[in-house]
């Protein structure tokens, strides 16, 4: 059985037992949070469990890193519709202790990319095109570093209230410890 009839065939199962039903909510965040954090697969279960979140209580927006890497990129879009859409009044960027972005490096992953079958054709037309691989595949010197900047990028977007404070964590990826890096509370 393939990996995606595997997960129909399971599907078909949670669906029929109703095994859904705990995990009921609306789409607008309870606790009224838009988190951007990292896609790692330890953060899956530990980061809701380590922050106090259910089903329902946040806006969870996963990339590599947890990075904005651009000010009008789709990350910061998503920001942008928790907030004026769906009712967040803060934003948390929570990166973790061990992450691949760390340690990134973009001619490693340029090789590998030219391993897979994508052709020095292709990539010398996006360079041409203005697209810097080796800059867009950048990773960050320290995830406390990586966190900062995520947060000064999308505290100083033109679009973001400036009443939204917006903080920045680093979760350790074993125990679930999380460290305040960037207190955002807006003093009144």
């Amino acid at each position: 059985m393939s990996k995606i009839q595997s997960i129909l065939a399971f599907n078909k199962e949670f669906v029929a037992n109703k095994e859904y039903e705990p995990f009921v909510a609306d789409k607008f965040p309870q606790k009224k949070l838009a988190i951007v954090t990292c896609m790692d697969t330890r953060l899956i279960e530990l980061l809701p469990r380590a922050m106090n979140l259910r089903n329902g209580d946040a806006k969870i927006i996963k990339n590599a890193g947890a990075i904005v890497s651009h000010p009008f990129g789709s990350v910061m879009r998503s920001v942008l519709v928790a907030i004026y859409e769906l009712g967040a009044e803060e934003v948390i960027v929570v990166g973790h202790l061990g992450c691949g972005m760390a340690s990134l490096n973009a001619d490693r992953m340029i090789n590998s990319i030219k391993e897979r079958g994508i052709s020095d054709d292709v990539l010398d037309t996006l360079e041409h095109s203005g697209i810097k691989l080796k800059d867009w595949l950048r990773g960050f010197d320290s995830e406390r570093e990586g966190v900062i900047e995520t947060v000064g990028i999308i505290k100083n977007h033109p679009l973001l209230p400036a009443s939204v404070p917006v903080h920045g964590m680093v979760i350790d990826s074993k125990t679930g410890e999380l460290e305040l890096v960037v207190n955002g509370t807006v003093e009144a």
